[in-house]
């Protein structure tokens, strides 16, 4: 396998760890760590794509995430991606549009290595209810997330 390195940055939600090699990125943890710098390139370039997001600078991510092991499990982290910056959908919206199922939605979710970069935080229950977040502190990290793409996106979310 590949030499992992990783980067621990502080941030608004608390410190974000992200994981990966030279090529390919393995996860992004919220609440996890001390500051710390790192020598693989992809972490550092993923540091700094995130470094922008917070900022308000950046609205995507152009990044080698590590793949998943289906098909089917890269087609629906694909259409979590493709919710766009301060938009957001329901789980059965989803699950409408990628012929999948709210439950397939919800564990991809649930299971996704890469938050932020993957944004499972544009993701809401039936009318508009948060939902369960994984990473930080939960619903009320999910909320900040969505507050920061309101603001620099001009839009009014759910």
């Amino acid at each position: 396998m590949y030499a992992r390195d990783h980067a621990v940055i502080a941030t608004p939600i608390g410190p974000v760890r992200v994981e990966g090699c030279e090529d390919v990125l393995v996860s992004v943890r919220i609440g996890e760590g001390s500051p710390t710098p790192a020598a693989a390139t992809t972490v550092r370039t993923a540091v700094d794509q995130l470094e922008q997001w917070f900022a308000g600078d950046r609205q995507d991510f152009d990044l080698p995430l590590l793949p998943l092991p289906t098909s089917r499990g890269t087609e629906l982290r694909q259409a979590m991606i493709g919710i766009g910056y301060g938009e957001t959908m329901s789980y059965g919206e989803l699950a409408q549009i990628t012929g999948s199922s709210a439950r397939a939605i919800g564990q991809i979710c649930s299971n996704n290595p890469f938050p932020i970069l993957v944004p499972c935080h544009r993701v809401l229950g039936q009318g508009g209810k948060l939902g369960n977040y994984s990473g930080g502190d939960g619903p009320k990290t999910k909320s900040w997330l969505l507050d920061h793409e309101r603001r620099f996106s001009g839009r009014t979310l759910l």
